[in-house]
């Protein structure tokens, strides 16, 4: 059976799109259409219960039983020791891809996410916020500069999930306040993730879907407003 995959075409979904395309595994595309409040439904509430995609469901989990994953670090892990790819088996090593995929889940998403949100979302309104999170967003750049100096990827030596899951969020540099060609070895790195068949693949998913233009107000209360906080 199919892995189906709950998801819409934003950074953390094309981590999973990518990582799906790079095992070769066909998956189901369930599209949760934040912005019209799908991530809200009862349904959905069920496999993610804190709202936020992307989700995965894999009926032939371990033991071949059925199993449901949400945050999309923990299922970059899954996927990995599931086709025994993207994260090594030497302690060592794998330690080591362990932390920058925290450094991605706990710095890169939530800073990049606030500086591009106060920076384009909130323009004007929160001078101070504004200033922090891009500042912010240029420090943790440096630190993926200083890591990626004298290697081709982020940890182990080889291309790991550490990879797959930052480089979604690089892409909108310029919204973050950040001029890329500031940091040649991310550049370099990214450029050459970016020519990746799956990579190209994995971004392919829902982009007609994307949003052109602002958002609308429906839009903007489900995404940041009181929808958010409502008791389900």
């Amino acid at each position: 059976m199919t892995i189906e995959l709950y998801t819409w075409p934003t950074p953390n979904g094309h981590k999973i799109h990518i990582m799906l395309e790079e095992m070769g595994i066909p998956y189901n595309i369930v599209a949760v259409d934040i912005g019209a409040g799908d991530q809200f439904t009862a349904d959905f509430l069920k496999i993610s219960p804190n709202n936020k995609m992307p989700a995965l469901v894999d009926p032939n989990g371990p033991e071949d039983k059925p199993i449901s994953i949400f945050e999309s670090g923990a299922i970059l892990i899954y996927l990995a020791e599931k086709c025994g790819k993207f994260l090594p088996k030497d302690q060592h090593d794998r330690y080591e891809t362990l932390q920058w995929l925290m450094f991605q889940m706990g710095g890169i998403g939530p800073m990049l996410g606030q500086a591009h949100h106060f920076r384009i979302y909130a323009e004007g309104k929160a001078p101070y916020a504004t200033e922090r999170y891009t500042k912010e967003a240029k420090r943790l750049y440096g630190v993926l500069e200083r890591q990626l100096n004298d290697r081709d990827w982020i940890a182990a030596g080889h291309y790991t999930i550490a990879d797959i899951a930052i480089f979604p969020w690089l892409r909108s540099a310029q919204n973050q306040g950040v001029v890329m060609s500031d940091h040649p070895n991310v550049e370099r790195w990214f450029s050459t993730i970016m020519e990746r068949p799956a990579v190209k693949r994995g971004l392919s998913v829902l982009a007609d879907r994307r949003r052109n233009g602002p958002p609308s107000q429906t839009e903007l209360e489900n995404l940041f407003g009181s929808a958010q906080y409502e008791s389900r």
